[in-house]
């Protein structure tokens, strides 16, 4: 008598299934795509594009860390309203008069990223830097945000 291992019939075929469903997902792809050549600026044009956003807290400030190469200082608006901060601004191509690009992977255009505080902070003093091309946001937290250390009296 022989040993076989057991199998659960889900196992057994799901690789067989899993190439067809990428096969699938593939061929769905290949016809979604505009029927012109430059398929990345058309793709920008409905989704437009989104800088990397990162957003630390420690116990004084609240941190929002946002990749913008490329970008002018005056081409980037910051704002805050009722807990939300907003970062917008353009990029502008860098192709110039009578140029086409050969291949373009970078993104140009509008962007809009707001994302919710986890916190509240003191509205009037926020600052920001930009700096090779990152932008960080510093949002100091309101006093009744931070936390407080209760001493307690033992009797």
């Amino acid at each position: 008598m022989s040993l076989i291992r057991y199998q659960s019939p889900e196992t057994s075929l799901s690789p067989s299934f899993d190439r067809w469903a990428t096969l699938r997902d593939e061929m769905n792809s290949l016809f979604e795509l505009p029927s012109t050549g430059n398929f990345t600026r058309q793709a920008q044009l409905f989704s437009g594009w989104t800088p990397a956003l990162d957003l630390y807290q420690n116990s004084d400030n609240v941190i929002a860390v946002v990749e913008l190469p490329g970008m002018r200082k005056e081409d980037i608006d910051i704002s805050l309203h009722d807990g939300m901060l907003t970062i917008a601004g353009e990029r502008q191509s860098s192709s110039g008069e009578g140029e086409s690009a050969e291949r373009s992977e970078r993104f140009s255009g509008k962007f809009r990223r707001s994302i919710s505080l986890p916190t509240r902070v003191e509205s009037g003093k926020v600052s920001a830097t930009y700096k090779d091309g990152i932008v960080t946001v510093t949002l100091p937290k309101a006093e009744e945000a931070k936390p407080k250390k209760v001493e307690v009296t033992i009797e």
